[in-house]
């Protein structure tokens, strides 16, 4: 396990984000050019290793119900992958190029237990309904499917 102060060096070598001390010793950095209402990228940082990043818009990692993801035990190089997906996914480049990505209009997406739920394109927003029940908006793609994903749903090939 990398030392706090390892952890604080990769991170801080990230010049895009800006660092915030707060209570405990503990430090939080923010990416301040979010196109995104959430800013924070590196959350409590903690002198002991302990440490979580922001991944709600990162598929492939284990995340606790605020989208943070624990790097206590990452080495170096997932810690630096981590934080550049993460930034990536709150910047413009990446947030408009996913917001209409998907081509199809409607799909159906799956859990284990075979609960349907149906995500559409309808105007300008995605809509999420469980027959005729709508469970969500989302304005876009992106944000949609990554909360199909988190509710343990699969895209229906």
């Amino acid at each position: 396990m990398l030392t706090f102060e390892e952890k604080l060096t990769i991170i801080e070598s990230y010049t895009e984000l800006t660092r915030n001390d707060v209570s405990l010793g503990r430090v939080n950095f923010h990416f301040e050019e979010s196109t995104r209402d959430k800013t924070l990228v590196v959350y409590h940082l903690h002198p002991n290793g302990n440490g979580f990043v922001f991944g709600g818009f990162v598929k492939g990692y284990k995340k606790n119900d605020k989208g943070m993801i624990n790097i206590r035990e990452f080495p170096e190089e997932d810690i630096r992958l981590l934080i550049e997906k993460s930034i990536k996914s709150l910047s413009v480049e990446q947030y408009e190029e996913l917001a209409d990505f998907e081509p199809h209009v409607e799909e159906t997406w799956k859990n284990r237990n075979q609960q349907t739920l149906t995500l559409t394109k309808e105007e300008e927003m995605w809509s999420v309904y469980a027959g005729k029940n709508l469970d969500g908006i989302f304005p876009t793609y992106n944000e949609a499917s990554s909360y199909l994903e988190e509710e343990g749903f699969t895209r229906k090939s």
